[in-house]
Formats: structure tokens, C-alpha cells, sequence
């Protein structure tokens, strides 16, 4: 996934002042006009015939690309998330996005109406889970039970002559739901293997940090040589701590500063060597803006 954080390029339809447009579900589209749709992904595909896809657009039900090629790249709230093949992206009512014009797009899409579903669906499958990426990577299992689950809803969606239009919504109900009870599963427990790596990238930089901050204060420098790339290691440290990594090394840094300062009778300028800062006036104006005291005025209050 490329997580590149990309600007809202304008309104569509609206004018150059006007508002991120919001389509509604294209009920008029659909076999027998029930709230869903599933289908091959096309370059000539569209919610309206005036939406431009490519440019950013809300819409008021939900998409779910499962990808048979790749990489494509596709932006969901401002966040640019690149898919391979055997990759799915769940976009939910409201959000924001943008297909690509340099991708093509491969596989299967379904679409769904919020209404579609009984309530106890909705909650079951956790379609208003706004906390869950978007981006989903299935192991060869998980793909294999979602396309064969999304088969079968085709073939019932694509049947319509065979059952009466109230039976054969019943039916694309219960074959819908199926659907995203396995989608819901691999977004939940995706979310729990993302939060288990996110306490071992921590886990590593806290240890890190621990043997290194006397020497380095560089997250870059951190994160090179833990293989993550800065972003990746901000998300860690902040879903850990609440903080940036820079403010952990700097409280880290603060703390060490403060055990010298307090317990030996190290002079000041070899505090901060010790703690990174070879030049006193460096170190005396870090820990200033840390603790709103030099660190001659802290040594004193404690003695």
C-alpha cells in the first residue's frame, strides 16, 4: 500500500466553488432494480452518466473491488492506496475518492445499497466500520471463500427470471450477507494483525531508542535501521503512546538529562554530552523548551 497523502483536487459539477458532489446509488442500474449491483470492473463503468470518476467524488452507498490485476491505484479520503491482484478495497457511504486514470481496473465490483441489508446484518458485518482501512490483502484461502461467495451472488443477481422479484430479493439477501460475513472477518482480523505489528514496530523502536538516544535523535536514522519507513513508524509509536517518535527520543532524552542532573555532580556541559548535545548551549536550550527550566534551575530546586 502506498500511503501517500494527496489533496482534494476540486469540486465535480459544481464549479470551480462548488462542493464535493455525492451520488446516490444508481437504483435504475441495477437487475430488477434491487439495491445492489455486482459485476466485471470496466473502464467504461460509472455510478452517473455525469460523474466523472477520476476526479473527486463522495458517493451514498458501498463498493467493493476485488482485484483480479494490478497495481491499480485508487484514493479513499485523501489517502492514496495502490492494489495488487487478489487485493480488496471496501469504500463505505461518504467517503471521498477518486479512481485512477492510469490504472486499469480488473475483477469484480459490487455495490450495495445501506438500505438494502436488515439491521441486524448491518451490525453483524460491520458495514459502518470507518475505523478499518480500506485496503484489504486476503491470504489464498480468504480470496478463494470471497470469490466463490461473490460467484454464487452474482449468478443469484443475474438470475432474475427464475423466482419472483420478492423471493428473489430474499434470496440475493441471504447470498449478500454471506458475502460480508467473510469480508467483515478479513477486515477485523486485519485490523488486529495491523495493530499486532504496529506493538512489535514500537516494541523494536522502544528498544531502540533505549540503547541509542545518548547518540541519535534522528527518527529517519531510527527508522532506516529497523527497515520501516517514517510514516510507517510514526503510526506505531503514535497508536503505542499518543506521540510522535521524535517526542518519545525527546522524552527519553529529557529523562536521562534529568537522572544526571539530579543524582550526580556531573558539571552541566557533560550532562548534555552525555545525552547527545556536545555543545552546553544546545543542551541548555533543548531541555528549556522541555521542562520551562534550565537545567541549572532544576539541579538547584532539588538540592
Amino acid at each position: 500500500m502506498a500511503d501517500t497523502t494527496v489533496q482534494d483536487g476540486g469540486g465535480i459539477g459544481g464549479g470551480a466553488g462548488g462542493g464535493i458532489r455525492t451520488f446516490p446509488f444508481p437504483v435504475d442500474r441495477s437487475v430488477g432494480g434491487v439495491g445492489m449491483q455486482v459485476g466485471p470492473m470496466g473502464t467504461g463503468r460509472t455510478w452517473h452518466a455525469d460523474v466523472p470518476l477520476d476526479r473527486v467524488h463522495r458517493i451514498d452507498f458501498h463498493v467493493v473491488l476485488l482485484f483480479t490485476d494490478g497495481p491499480v491505484r485508487h484514493m479513499v479520503d485523501f489517502t492514496e492506496y495502490e492494489a495488487a491482484a487478489g487485493d480488496v478495497l471496501w469504500i463505505r457511504p461518504g467517503q471521498v475518492h477518486r479512481l485512477s486514470k492510469s490504472s486499469e481496473y480488473r475483477g469484480t465490483v459490487l455495490t450495495m445499497q445501506p438500505g438494502f441489508l436488515p439491521r441486524a446484518t448491518v451490525e453483524a458485518t460491520g458495514l459502518y466500520r470507518y475505523d478499518l482501512a480500506p485496503l484489504l490483502h486476503p491470504d489464498a484461502a480468504q480470496w478463494d471463500g470471497l470469490r466463490a461467495a461473490l460467484a454464487q451472488l452474482r449468478r443469484e443477481y443475474e438470475d432474475d427470471s427464475t423466482l419472483p422479484l420478492s423471493l428473489h430479493t430474499a434470496v440475493l439477501r441471504h447470498s449478500l450477507t454471506a458475502f460480508l460475513l467473510r469480508l467483515a472477518h478479513l477486515a477485523a482480523s486485519s485490523a488486529e494483525a495491523a495493530r499486532r505489528r504496529a506493538d512489535t514496530t514500537f516494541t523494536l523502536f522502544r528498544d531502540a531508542v533505549e540503547r541509542g538516544f545518548a547518540t541519535n535523535h534522528s527518527v529517519s536514522a531510527y527508522a532506516d535501521a529497523l527497515g520501516y519507513s517514517r510514516r510507517t513508524l510514526v503510526r506505531a509509536v503514535r497508536a503505542a503512546t499518543g506521540e510522535t517518535p521524535k517526542g518519545f527520543i525527546d522524552k527519553r532524552v529529557v529523562l536521562e538529562a534529568k537522572r544526571l542532573l539530579a543524582h550526580t555532580e556531573l558539571p552541566i556541559g557533560r550532562v548534555g554530552a552525555a545525552v547527545g548535545f556536545p555543545d552546553p548551549a544546545n543542551f541548555s536550550k533543548f531541555f528549556h523548551q522541555h521542562t520551562d527550566t534550565t537545567p541549572a534551575a532544576f539541579r538547584a530546586e532539588l538540592r
